[in-house]
């Protein structure tokens, strides 16, 4: 590929998944990613076990954020499901992202839990742009980049005979 003088940003970017140095660093991303989440998860098993009461009692104090009245709803209302929710579902997301299994599901779960966690920062005290969001940022690459499929268990599942005479299955994997 040369390079155009005239218009340099006529030249093709290309980004070459079967190369074998992107699928060591998808690999890496997905299981830093998933230590994050599961060390975040099993240190409040160790410490509260499944009465994580912090997570209610944060969002009962949440009265004068931009969410209005729908935190503390949810902290006064829901708080048994969020008390062994947060700690069970960061444990296994971290579990599933680590040996690459079911990696769009759980990707899916973890969005859904960092856009909880960026909302409910609510105050943006340092912008919009916070590590929650990158948070969420880095599970959507690892749902649309599928990668369990790198050096995961998901490249082993996408070979089961289950999978195969089903394959709308795959897009859980990944």
């Amino acid at each position: 590929m040369s390079y155009n003088a005239a218009n340099p940003l006529d030249n093709a970017f290309e980004f070459d998944l079967d190369s074998p140095l992107t699928a060591y660093w998808l690999a890496l991303l997905r299981v830093v990613t998933g230590w994050w989440f599961f060390h975040a998860g099993v240190t409040k098993l160790i410490e509260d076990g499944l009465a994580f009461t912090y997570g209610p009692a944060y969002l009962q104090q949440m009265t004068g954020t931009a969410l209005g009245p729908i935190p503390v709803w949810m902290g006064n209302n829901l708080g048994p499901l969020i008390q062994a929710g947060v700690p069970l579902g960061e444990t296994l997301i971290g579990l599933g992202l680590m040996v690459g299994a079911l990696v769009r599901l759980a990707s899916f779960f973890g969005a859904v839990f960092m856009t909880l966690f960026w909302v409910g920062n609510a105050g943006f005290g340092h912008g919009l742009v916070n590590g929650d969001l990158m948070g969420l940022l880095l599970f959507g690459t690892m749902m649309v980049l599928a990668t369990g499929r790198y050096f995961g268990l998901d490249a082993i599942l996408e070979q089961t005979t289950l999978v195969k005479r089903h394959p709308k299955l795959r897009y859980l994997l990944g």
